[in-house]
């Protein structure tokens, strides 16, 4: 990570999309799954993780070669893309997402979504979610460049279309191949891991966060944020269920669309309600501990008061 990225000029900033801003990854996780056990096929999470930010159609390529399916890639497409397109319509804005995009509108700073995945399935993902169509000055899929991520062509493209040198773009990406394409078009690049287990891939990033909610503006020459009350950010609502038991709270994970997003990490302040009616102010420390075989989330709750 360099020292010297508080000095950056960053003049307009090129966003990912799965995983950076939206959670769709955790929306559909259980569709391949899902659609691996109709051919007998059992989903291996090492080949998924190295799937990670690859262009739909190398994704497919991989998929029908890793799990030996009895399908061209052209035919694993027409049966799996209706699975998703359901889905695509509850995935939800990323922490930090919405704050980040709104200030920059305000301020004037052109943004860009730059892609893996291809026009058309961007197009569904995002045209629901209030104002992001009309926010960005530039949408870029995979299928309109020459190669996808890690190649950086769709974001040289981007900065051409927003006239921006590219020396002067600021790269927001979750995945390893999208933070080797930001590095290999000459642009500075901000990685918000979505695997917490391989941080050590993102290494060649100028900066690392946990979430959206931590980046700074202000270190790359932008506008600084106005919304911090003493030092305290207020954010949405996270909506936690499941089971306190040995100072642990014990979420239910196995429900992709009740689940925490890996990018909601950090120290929160606020109510929590018991049996229904039962409610107390709460500090909730929510982190990770990771080892070299896998991650799991710990959710500590601290009870203030009881309110009546």
């Amino acid at each position: 990570m360099e020292d010297s990225h508080s000095m950056a000029r960053i003049s307009a900033v090129i966003f990912d999309l799965d995983g950076t801003l939206l959670n769709t990854e955790q929306v559909t996780k259980s569709i391949l799954k899902e659609f691996l056990a109709k051919y007998g096929k059992v989903q291996d999470s090492d080949k998924e993780r190295k799937r990670l930010g690859l262009t739909f159609k190398e994704s497919s390529i991989a998929i029908v070669n890793d799990y030996d399916l009895p399908l061209t890639p052209e035919q694993f497409v027409q049966e799996i893309i209706p699975m998703y397109h359901g889905k695509w319509l509850l995935a939800k804005a990323l922490p930090g997402a919405n704050r980040l995009m709104k200030h920059l509108h305000k301020h004037g700073v052109p943004f860009a979504l730059a892609s893996n995945s291809l026009g058309k399935n961007i197009d569904g993902k995002i045209s629901h979610h209030d104002g992001w169509k009309e926010r960005f000055t530039v949408i870029l899929g995979s299928d309109q460049v020459k190669s996808g991520k890690p190649s950086p062509d769709i974001f040289l493209e981007a900065a051409k279309r927003m006239e921006v040198d590219p020396l002067h773009c600021l790269v927001i990406e979750d995945s390893p191949v999208g933070v080797k394409a930001g590095k290999a078009a000459g642009m500075k690049v901000v990685a918000v891991p979505s695997l917490q287990i391989e941080s050590d891939s993102y290494s060649i990033a100028d900066s690392t966060l946990h979430s959206l909610l931590e980046f700074q503006p202000e270190q790359w020459g932008l506008p600084q944020f106005g919304d911090w009350v003493d030092n305290t950010l207020p954010i949405e609502p996270i909506h936690l269920a499941g089971v306190f038991s040995n100072g642990l709270l014990q979420t239910y994970a196995d429900n992709e669309l009740t689940a925490l997003p890996d990018q909601i990490w950090g120290l929160y302040i606020g109510w929590a309600k018991f049996d229904g009616q039962k409610v107390f102010k709460a500090v909730i420390s929510i982190g990770w501990s990771v080892c070299r075989c896998n991650s799991k989330r710990k959710i500590f709750p601290w009870w203030l008061l009881l309110l009546l």
